[in-house]
């Protein structure tokens, strides 16, 4: 590859599968061929994240909160029955695509954000690019989808076509359309990772959307590789309603997020609270000074006027008193009731906070943090074995779709060198996670949840389940699990299950020897 592109690739396995993509080129179709152009493309481009979830689940808020701006239109009109990819760039602008590949540019309303309806014919537009200069896309295209569950056919279908489930019956008349076949463009499409959003209640439907990311990404499972979870709306949750939560609302919704991560595995690698309408007001410039100053007036109230305005938002906005309605209504707006007690709260506390220390508070209380961290662990830090791994799900599902005898087997032998390289561990062992994950490989529950702790963590102490362990024993139990899965691949499996072993064996060993040569 040029080095530009190079510049451009997530990391060695990124580099080592797009290498692979050129060299086989010339000893493959035109239109397999062209299918690893897409793959070329797709491999230097920013890790691709889908934001879904049901409808109404807070999507586009949380969209908002991630970029750090609110731009992702949140009440129900047109564009939020689209399919909105936010990707960086050097203007800040938003494009409606349509099906037959033209596009219009789109101005953004007075506040700033995409328009709620569109001037156009809304059925023959296909979704939109929005470009922002936003830092935090650089490495990473934020994909806010349209909600499930909604009763428009029109928006999942052109969900399905965007992630790669369907294809344009419009297409036909792009020239460029034709290098690819239906199968084939199916097999490169998609996202690469899934940011799912929940709410109280884990539905049938949300397991269902989560299994069929599998057929809108070049059949990749979603998993606890590429899939987290969050659980949205955490400030609506009754304590009550939960064992063992004291009473606390945060407590209550971490307590409910560990069983939905039950529930939910292996399908996500976490389930975490978060509070989108608090973080969004917080980090994207919603929260102003004005509205800190209305907060410090509240703060000032006696206990029991106090008491009796936070009953209720009704009582909230009519109760008598010194800030005026309209901006009470605002705050809820902003912060909902939860989010008006705890600046109340942390200003009683602290009387001389500033409105940014003030909006810092609330940005901690909406556990965003907590969200973007885990991101940087499962995504960021892992985006070169993602893209690498989606890259070459891509590349195997194109050769199938050839129809070539000799072709498929070429692609396979090329891809098999590359696996054997002890660079590509990562590959195999995310290979072996998603066979075990899926059910294509069975496997004992004991050990299915050792090669999920492995495979899902970048961390020594999480992979072996020994976080804050001295050194020693970490390396010991490394040697000693990285024998008892040689011994069990020789010995006690079936031949799926040795395949497996024999990856896991390996994953112990390199643990092992990545705390030898830091102990020596």
């Amino acid at each position: 590859m040029t080095s530009a592109t190079e510049q451009h690739l997530a990391g060695p396995l990124s580099a080592a599968v797009a290498n692979l993509c050129q060299r086989l080129q010339p000893q493959v179709s035109a239109r397999t061929a062209a299918g690893f152009r897409e793959v070329l493309r797709r491999l230097s481009a920013p890790l691709q994240v889908a934001v879904a979830g049901r409808i109404k689940s807070g999507k586009s808020t949380l969209v908002n909160a991630l970029i750090g701006r609110r731009v992702a239109p949140t009440d129900v009109g047109e564009c939020t029955r689209l399919v909105t990819r936010f990707q960086y760039g050097t203007v800040d602008r938003v494009e409606l695509i349509f099906f037959d590949g033209t596009k219009q540019v789109l101005p953004f309303d007075a506040g700033g954000m995409i328009p709620n309806d569109l001037d156009v014919d809304f059925d023959k537009v296909s979704h939109l690019e929005a470009y922002l200069t936003n830092a935090v896309l650089r490495d990473l295209t934020v994909i806010d989808t349209p909600g499930l569950g909604s009763l428009d056919a029109a928006s999942v279908k052109r969900t399905e076509q965007l992630l790669g489930a369907a294809r344009p019956a419009e297409d036909d008349s792009d020239p460029a359309a034709d290098e690819l076949d239906d199968t084939s463009r199916n097999a490169v499409a998609g996202a690469e990772a899934v940011l799912y959003v929940v709410t109280q209640g884990v539905r049938a439907d949300d397991q269902q959307a989560l299994a069929a990311f599998t057929a809108a990404t070049a059949s990749r499972e979603a998993g606890p590789v590429n899939a987290i979870a969050v659980l949205n709306k955490a400030d609506t949750i009754t304590p009550e309603s939960v064992t063992g939560s004291d009473g606390d609302v945060w407590k209550a919704a971490t307590l409910l997020a560990q069983k939905q991560a039950a529930t939910l595995k292996p399908r996500v690698a976490d389930v975490l609270p978060v509070i989108g309408l608090i973080a969004e007001s917080a980090e994207s410039g919603g929260f102003t000074s004005a509205d800190a100053d209305a907060l410090k007036q509240l703060a000032a109230l006696d206990d029991g006027t106090w008491e009796m305005m936070v009953i209720s938002a009704d009582i909230f906005t009519t109760w008598e008193c010194d800030v005026a309605t309209g901006t009470r209504v605002k705050l809820l707006e902003k912060l909902d009731l939860y989010g008006i007690r705890t600046a109340v709260d942390a200003l009683r506390a602290d009387p001389d906070l500033t409105a940014g220390a003030l909006r810092r508070k609330l940005l901690d209380a909406s556990g965003l943090a907590g969200v973007r961290s885990r991101l940087d662990a499962v995504f960021r830090a892992r985006a070169d074995g993602i893209k690498a791994a989606a890259a070459l799900a891509s590349v195997t599902a194109l050769a199938h779709a050839s129809g070539d005898a000799g072709e498929r087997q070429r692609v396979h032998d090329a891809i098999e060198v590359l696996l054997a390289k002890p660079e590509a561990h990562q590959l195999r062992l995310l290979e072996a996670l998603t066979l075990v994950t899926s059910g294509a490989v069975s496997m004992p529950d004991d050990l299915a949840e050792e090669v999920l702790r492995v495979g899902s963590s970048a961390v020594v102490g999480e992979q072996l389940g020994m976080k804050g362990r001295p050194h020693k024993e970490l390396s010991a139990y490394a040697l000693e699990r990285a024998g008892w899965w040689r011994s069990f691949a020789s010995f006690g499996a079936t031949p799926a299950q040795s395949r497996v072993a024999h990856v896991v064996h390996r994953s112990y060993f390199l643990i092992w020897q990545q705390l030898r040569e830091q102990a020596g």
